[in-house]
């Protein structure tokens, strides 16, 4: 089964958020999704060292890329070395690919977070924010799985020592209200999927869609 369909990729600039699998996620719909692909970050991300990296590219660099390549990552690099966003604007990209994925956060590897006001950054010609929820951090204490708790707390009216339950991690998401696709990632086991449907009972009164499953496993379905 294929993950793209389910979410609903269109053509053109697609932004992904979260927590939880997102670097993993782009890599996966790359795979998935027809005609020329870019991964890209409008903040930072890791790369992909399997795939062809362009660095501080020009239009012309990438369209040479994408002619050898269907599958190109095009980043920007900072002075300690992180990739970034690549510079050149969003609509241009959407030009020379069809899918332009931009991982437009961060998470510091923890598997939920909660998103400062300078954050997600996503590109004004998005056609989709999806926001990756990763389900191993739930029944956990929010201060060891969520990245930035004294954000996450005051959404959900818990303290950092409090369970990180299915009920607050939805509540935050409703508050937050960051996007319109979420994908619940990490759902490999039947009390795993208990727990995104809860969450999902939260997210779809507000016209959200939601996807379960597990990229590890390759399995998903619509919730």
């Amino acid at each position: 089964m294929k993950l793209a369909p389910l979410l609903k990729i269109e053509k053109g600039v697609t932004a992904i958020i979260g927590s939880g699998g997102k670097t993993t996620l782009l890599r996966t719909l790359s795979g998935e999704l027809p005609g020329r692909v870019l991964l890209c970050t409008s903040t930072h991300f890791q790369g992909y060292a399997d795939l062809p990296t362009v660095l501080d590219p020009t239009e012309a660099d990438l369209r040479k890329a994408l002619a050898a390549h269907p599958i190109v990552c095009a980043a920007g690099r900072s002075p300690t070395g992180k990739l970034v966003d690549c510079g050149l604007p969003y609509e241009t990209l959407a030009d020379l690919a069809d899918f332009v994925l931009v991982e437009a956060d961060g998470s510091r590897r923890r598997p939920l977070k909660a998103h400062a006001l300078h954050e997600p950054v996503i590109p004004l010609c998005t056609r989709q924010v999806i926001c990756v929820v990763g389900l191993s951090g739930l029944h956990r204490p929010v201060s060891e799985v969520v990245h930035r708790p004294e954000l996450f707390c005051p959404l959900v009216g818990c303290t950092p020592e409090d369970e990180a339950t299915p009920e607050r991690v939805a509540r935050a998401l409703v508050q937050e209200h960051l996007a319109d696709t979420y994908f619940l990632n990490q759902a490999e086991s039947s009390s795993a999927l208990q727990d995104a449907k809860i969450i999902a009972s939260h997210l779809k009164p507000q016209g959200s869609s939601v996807v379960a499953g597990s990229q590890w496993e390759k399995s998903y379905c619509v919730l």
